[in-house]
């Protein structure tokens, strides 16, 4: 069966879609970046690869390891490793928003091509990033968020046209609310790079981390992507974008038709 990467593992979105390919008898082949997450996973009877997107030695690593294991002939790549930061774009250390490109575009990027060559040679492969609602449209206090998942869009609409020619498909999926540890982790990176006691935006950050553990309306399980990555690795025709959850069909639905004076209105009260 074929040979499948997925990217960040340890939880949530990533650990389904890992669940989900094996259970279809792909060979996956999975990364993580704690030890005691790859210890988890190969327990659990997956090949597992520490890989951090920040190191680029590590990239080298995983990917040498990976077309070896794979004889050359890896067909998927799933690019789902990434955190997520909030905080006013003006309160943001420029080093925290550094950082938050070099995980989410920059080692995502550095990952994809290295693995090129090799789906290019057999003309054969599918690259799907895992987007974001966040990757087309812009809400507060998300702003390093957003840019870095609407960079990895634009990244993959060039790919896209730049492999039209080959049998390498890119596909975009953009999930809203997805049950998982996103948002606890959001926090948790919150607390580290802002200091919310010195900034404007104290009362909104407050607000924001009392409103931590609260349910998301139209908050779907991490099966809802596994289904479209099915979909998008299977079918002979895959998409180019994926919408996942109610949230991201409205706000597609309401980029297309509203003036953007309008559209601003809405999503300013979000």
């Amino acid at each position: 069966m074929k040979y499948v990467l997925v990217t960040g593992c340890s939880s949530g979105i990533g650990r389904c879609i890992a669940d989900g390919l094996k259970e279809r008898g792909y060979n996956v082949l999975v990364t993580a970046r704690k030890q005691e997450d790859i210890n988890e996973l190969n327990e659990a009877g997956f090949d597992a690869i520490t890989l951090d997107l920040d190191n680029s030695d590590s990239i080298h690593s995983a990917v040498e390891y990976v077309l070896k294991k794979s004889n050359n002939q890896l067909y998927g790549l799933i690019n789902n490793a990434a955190y997520g930061l909030t905080g006013a774009v003006e309160d943001l250390p420029i080093e925290a928003l550094r950082q938050q490109f070099e995980t989410n575009v920059l080692g995502t990027q550095e990952l994809t091509n290295l693995v090129l060559p090799a789906m290019r040679k057999n003309n054969a492969g599918r690259i799907i990033q895992i987007s974001s609602v966040l990757g087309f449209v812009t809400m507060k206090y998300r702003g390093a968020y957003c840019a870095s998942k609407y960079a990895l869009e634009a990244l993959s609409d060039a790919m896209r046209y730049e492999l039209a020619d080959t049998n390498i498909k890119i596909c975009l999926i953009e999930p809203g609310p997805i049950r998982s540890e996103f948002r606890n982790n959001v926090v948790a990176n919150f607390k580290k790079v802002i200091d919310k006691n010195r900034s404007i935006h104290i009362d909104e950050y407050n607000k924001m981390e009392n409103q931590a553990g609260d349910r998301v309306p139209f908050t779907l399980g991490p099966e809802a992507v596994l289904k479209k990555v099915i979909h998008a690795l299977e079918s002979e025709k895959p998409k180019a974008r994926y919408y996942v959850t109610f949230p991201t069909i409205l706000f597609a639905f309401l980029k297309r038709i509203l003036p953007v004076v309008i559209l601003d209105k809405v999503l300013v009260r979000i």
